[in-house]
């Protein structure tokens, strides 16, 4: 023991702190998994992964567009002669056509109302590098940022670990559909101040993670109006534009920032293709600023965090093929609206609703009257008997940072429709178990006991 503390005096604070969150049961539900792994025929009883948000609806195009163009890729015998060109030393500012290519997918993804500079995208190691580089662009250690709640979990991580800087959660509540309103900002704001907290900006997910919605048009103005005023940044993280399924659209703030009278310089977007293309592997992160100093900056640093250049060339040709674009988002967002129409339909069969959504790649599950207490210790325990006994590992809204207790995020695009349907029936007799309070099997499992529990406590 000794030993061990010594040992950690001789390491940096960044070493040695917690700031990274990953004592989060949203991480706790992860390593569930990781030990036990649900597979159909090798381990049916293991943990089903629902805490992954990931896209897995559409590799079929992706396949079929690889064979169609293998010279896309320099480890082919039809692109091979490109392989000394792609491989030696390129400059950090990116492959020119990557970056006209992604602008443009960029814009397609907005619905074509804004015209994305080439010379503004930055790369990153994936959206976790983008947002963190974003911060150390604009923020010094100790200053904060408001952050509507519930919001991603690894925000803590991101934003926090390495560059020192603190979040002030904005709440939202379910009385409005979790909707940011200027009232919450300015309290959370006024807050800060009180405390004696710089704050340096607000930073928001559009579509929201966990909320699976997009945010309005009125909403997106108010924020613009709320930092302007303030002169403070927005940072508007983005990288599920491309994942809406139904109605409203998703705006991206370049487009609601061309009709208004604002500080363009406060403004700043966060892209990634790991969501709507499904690409979490090839860490791409694009960071956007209408800043030209955050630009110049953000292209420094992401020395520390490039995209390999063969991934570049491969992604330049694959985003500047506009038919295969053009029916790759159709058909995901086609793909992504069944799969959501299935899964909630599932659940309102057994009596659990979510918040109507239309974006992303999870749902927002209401499991309020299942609690044996509306607390985050009832929360708790209810997700420890869903993770050990059910054996899905569903995210608490706790770990979101969500004010109210009995909220979970639950995702359905990162399995086939066989999974899909054992994890209904998993929750489907979890949720039945509990009602039939009369009818006591000869063996009944643990989870079984402890939901017949919560549900008598209940009532």
């Amino acid at each position: 023991m000794a030993f061990a503390t010594k040992n950690r005096q001789l390491l940096s604070r960044i070493a040695t702190n917690d700031r990274p969150g990953e004592n989060s049961p949203y991480f706790e539900g992860w390593k569930a998994y990781d030990s036990n792994p649900f597979h159909p025929t090798q381990n049916p009883d293991g943990v089903i992964q629902m805490g992954l948000a990931e896209n897995q609806l559409c590799f079929d195009l992706i396949k079929k567009w690889i064979l169609k163009n293998p010279q896309a890729s320099i480890c082919t015998a039809e692109g091979v002669d490109k392989f000394k060109d792609i491989s030696i030393f390129q400059d950090y500012h990116g492959q020119k056509e990557f970056r006209e290519a992604v602008a443009k997918f960029m814009g397609r993804v907005g619905g074509n109302m804004v015209t994305f500079d080439p010379n503004r995208i930055v790369m990153s190691g994936g959206a976790t590098g983008a947002n963190e580089t974003v911060m150390f662009c604009l923020a010094d250690p100790g200053d904060a940022f408001l952050v509507p709640s519930p919001y991603y979990p690894a925000f803590l991580r991101d934003l926090r670990w390495r560059t020192g800087l603190e979040i002030v959660p904005v709440d939202c509540n379910s009385s409005n559909n979790f909707r940011i309103t200027r009232a919450a900002l300015e309290e959370a704001y006024e807050r800060a101040q009180r405390l004696n907290i710089n704050v340096k900006g607000v930073i928001i997910a559009n579509p929201s993670n966990p909320l699976g919605t997009t945010l309005d048009r009125e909403t997106m103005r108010s924020l613009v109006s709320f930092i302007n005023e303030k002169n403070i940044h927005l940072v508007c993280d983005e990288i599920y534009a491309a994942s809406v399924f139904s109605s409203p659209r998703f705006i991206s703030v370049a487009e609601i920032i061309q009709d208004m009278d604002c500080n363009r310089d406060l403004i700043h977007i966060v892209y990634s293709l790991s969501k709507d293309m499904g690409f979490p592997g090839f860490r791409v992160g694009i960071v956007y600023s209408f800043n030209d100093l955050v630009v110049h900056c953000a292209r420094k640093m992401s020395s520390f965090g490039l995209v390999s250049s063969q991934t570049q060339y491969l992604l330049a040709s694959m985003l500047s093929d506009e038919e295969f674009v053009e029916n790759f988002l159709k058909e995901s967002s086609q793909r992504l609206a069944k799969r959501h129409r299935v899964f909630t339909h599932g659940l309102e069969q057994v009596g659990i609703s979510c918040l109507k959504g239309n974006a992303g790649l999870f749902s927002w599950m209401d499991m309020r009257p299942l609690l044996k207490e509306q607390t985050v210790e009832g929360e708790m325990e209810l997700w420890r008997v869903i993770v050990n006994e059910v054996k899905l590992n569903v995210s608490p809204g706790s770990s979101f940072q969500c004010s109210e207790p009995g909220w979970f995020r639950v995702c359905f695009a990162n399995m086939d429709d066989e999974i899909v349907e054992i994890a209904l029936d998993r929750i489907g007799k979890f949720v039945r178990q509990g009602k039939e309070e009369d009818v006591a099997p000869k063996k009944p499992k643990r989870w079984q006991k402890k939901l017949h529990y919560l549900f008598c406590c209940c009532r």
